[in-house]
């Protein structure tokens, strides 16, 4: 009843709280992790002998600066168009699963006139040898997705500091950790707290 809906809402409510403060501190440890990563590749430029020159007046710097500022909103668009891919194979999926056990009810009598109400159909229904709703062959569609759909991502992100290092050299190299850790922190603080914010808008 509404005693029940009640609860659950106020339950789903400090949910939302403990996830989001939670999501501060993944956001603030992977911007320490990351000051690290910029720390240890400056030591490890200076171990080797090379000067590391991060003026900007420096074009490489402001180009690496460009580059690594752009990664994240790379990232985060290629992430989010998989997620959209992966809905649409799992909508695909369930309409043809209901239009399975549409049609096996069809050709049964007893369910004459009550086809067009879900509501009334049985909570199992057998066509061929599957049971339908068939809940595994929605699950293994959406560990297929993000498996396949996050291959993207992570080629970008390993691949994108090997290309700018060996092609513009150690100073756009610099410029782009710098670059990817400004606008991946800020980016990561908006979209959790606008994602928070969505959530509890219901």
């Amino acid at each position: 009843g509404d005693d029940v809906r009640a609860i659950t809402d106020e339950l789903d409510s400090i949910g939302n709280t403990t996830a989001a403060v939670g999501k501060g501190f993944a956001i603030g440890s992977a911007a320490l992790t990351a000051l690290a990563l910029f720390a240890a590749y400056t030591s490890a430029i200076g171990a080797n002998g090379d000067t590391l020159d991060l003026e900007l007046m420096n074009p490489m710097v402001v180009i690496g600066l460009l580059i690594g500022g752009g990664l994240p909103f790379v990232v985060a668009a290629m992430t989010m168009t998989s997620v959209g891919k992966a809905a649409g194979d799992m909508v695909v999926e369930i309409r043809r699963q209901f239009a399975e056990m549409r049609g096996a009810l069809e050709k049964d009598s007893s369910f004459e006139g009550k086809i067009d109400d879900p509501t009334t159909w049985p909570t199992k229904i057998k066509v061929g040898d599957t049971v339908y709703p068939d809940s595994a062959a929605c699950v293994d569609i959406s560990t297929k997705a993000a498996l396949r759909e996050m291959v993207g991502p992570g080629v970008v992100a390993v691949v994108a500091p090997v290309l700018v290092g060996y092609g513009l050299g150690f100073d756009a190299l610099g410029g782009l950790l710098a670059g990817s850790l400004v606008t991946g922190v800020l980016m990561a603080l908006f979209m959790a707290n606008a994602g928070g914010a969505w959530d509890n808008a219901k």
